[in-house]
């Protein structure tokens, strides 16, 4: 059996690139196909497996996303999957909307429908740079990439959710049913349980504007809490600004820093509304509660007052209630119990889980 993996486009390293990396694993002769790819980002990648990219790779543009998304349906389009017996994309933008013969099988893991499109629209189309004839020429590109995402949509043939969260999204804005529900896989067993734990309070981030890390710098800033920041991205500088005395940005980090201060925090906070959010769980496999807010993926992930508390506003104030609270209740959270918790989430898991989904689907043992 001939497999391919499908994904957006290998630039950055993040929670659907581990997805990709474990579906390797799984599918160890598989080939890749993806958009645009940073060749030497991900050179331990292509050593394992060949990587095909579309006629987008040959431009000087391929790593603007303004210029991505005005040709990338065309491009993931333009990928020929006709040799292969199965298909696998996952997808948070155009992965699923690759073309395949009518007896190839095409599963597709969503990660998110496209956020772009969908949930971030309104918000985009009240930025002061979208007016006028600008403006015009968004709305109008927004809609044929609408019409065609939904198009796209229909093309698999069974769809996997990433989680609860996202199962609803998909059911809303594609009006379609998942077929199974796998949480995205965490390398948990890499991770130690901690029970040493420190003063400071931690956030591991990419630093871009819908992470809301701002929130945690102004609440640590206000309690004059100790605060670490991991993690790099556009807003890197306007953070530093804001930045007090107590806070540091660290940057970018290798893995074995991150998992040493993720075992040592006294608590990790996460500020965004995500899909699912892997860290989170990587911190709590460590035993670190978690400070979330109250939205999205952390709903399936974290217990409140039993693996972490929650805050409800996306604002300094209410994680500064929700931060004074912990401080009153941290001697009630068991290490040991926060990293039980976080088992259900493991890498082994996922693959235990995706193999006996596709076993079930193909009628064959992989």
């Amino acid at each position: 059996m001939r497999v391919a993996l499908v994904h957006d486009y290998l630039l950055t390293k993040g929670g659907a690139e581990r997805v990709l990396e474990t579906l390797v694993e799984i599918f160890p002769r598989a080939d890749i196909y993806t958009i645009v790819l940073d060749p030497e980002k991900f050179a331990n990648l292509s050593s394992k497996t060949r990587i095909f990219t579309s006629f987008l790779q040959k431009t000087p543009f391929k790593k603007n996303m303004n210029f991505l998304r005005i040709f990338a349906p065309v491009a993931i389009e333009s990928l020929d999957l006709s040799d292969y017996d199965l298909v696998i994309s996952d997808s948070s933008a155009y992965a699923h909307g690759v073309i395949t013969k009518t007896s190839t099988c095409h599963i597709c893991y969503y990660h998110t429908p496209m956020r772009y499109l969908w949930d971030y629209y309104p918000n985009l189309l009240s930025q002061p740079e979208l007016k006028g004839l600008k403006g015009i020429l968004a709305k109008t590109s927004f809609h044929f990439l609408r019409i065609w995402d939904q198009a796209a949509s229909k093309r698999p043939d069974f769809v996997i959710a990433n989680s609860k969260n996202v199962a609803q999204r998909i059911k809303h804005y594609y009006r379609r049913e998942v077929d199974a529900i796998i949480y995205p896989p965490v390398d948990i067993h890499n991770l130690k349980l901690s029970q040493e734990k420190k003063d400071y309070f931690l956030v591991v981030s990419r630093l871009t504007p819908p992470k809301k890390v701002e929130i945690a710098i102004r609440a640590a800033n206000e309690l004059k809490e100790r605060l670490l920041v991991v993690g790099e991205g556009r807003s890197f500088s306007q953070l530093k600004n804001l930045a007090g005395p107590t806070i540091q940005l660290l940057g970018f980090q290798e893995d074995n820093v991150i998992k040493e201060l993720l075992g040592q925090a006294q608590a990790f906070l996460f500020t965004p509304e995500e899909d699912f959010g892997i860290a989170p769980v990587e911190a709590m496999a460590c035993g670190t509660p978690v400070i979330a807010y109250k939205a999205g993926g952390a709903l399936e992930t974290v217990i409140e007052g039993k693996t972490g508390i929650f805050f409800d506003k996306q604002t300094p104030e209410s994680l500064k209630e929700a931060i004074l609270k912990f401080k009153r209740i941290k001697h009630n959270f068991d290490p040991q119990v926060i990293r039980k918790h976080s088992l259900q989430f493991s890498k082994e898991i996922f693959i235990e889980r995706f193999k006996k989904f596709v076993e079930q689907k193909l009628g064959l043992k992989i």
